[in-house]
């Protein structure tokens, strides 16, 4: 079965910084291309951040840009996801995708697997 756990979520402060894993299992994760999106509380799906396979990075969300960065370590089949000083509006569910073919897509609809997703809440 193929799965996409993501874990590092929780509560920070703001200017504060989480780091995001996303883990694959049931299939070797260097074959995909993988993207993080975020969704808040009323709003719609962004994209935020995509590695290819070769570990090229393209940022999507504007207000995280300068702040993040995208690693892949295929040895342990994972995907992080460093965000830094972090903002009140940083707070959504965070999810990690993967693509079967190489290549960045912000389109969610691009992205065949889905984790579940993990919460990060930026509050003092």
């Amino acid at each position: 079965q193929l799965q996409l756990v993501e874990s590092g979520g929780g509560l920070a402060q703001p200017g504060g910084s989480l780091r995001l894993s996303c883990v694959a299992s049931g299939f070797y994760l260097n074959f995909y291309s993988i993207a993080w999106f975020r969704q808040a509380p009323g709003k719609e799906r962004e994209g935020v951040s995509c590695i290819t396979i070769g570990g090229a990075t393209t940022d999507y969300a504007d207000s995280l840009k300068g702040r993040i960065s995208l690693s892949r370590d295929d040895a342990r089949n994972t995907v992080y996801l460093q965000m830094n000083e972090l903002r009140s509006e940083d707070t959504a569910v965070y999810y990690c995708a993967g693509k079967g073919r190489d290549g960045c897509s912000s389109g969610a609809s691009m992205y065949g697997h889905w984790g579940q997703g993990t919460q990060v809440t930026v509050s003092s």
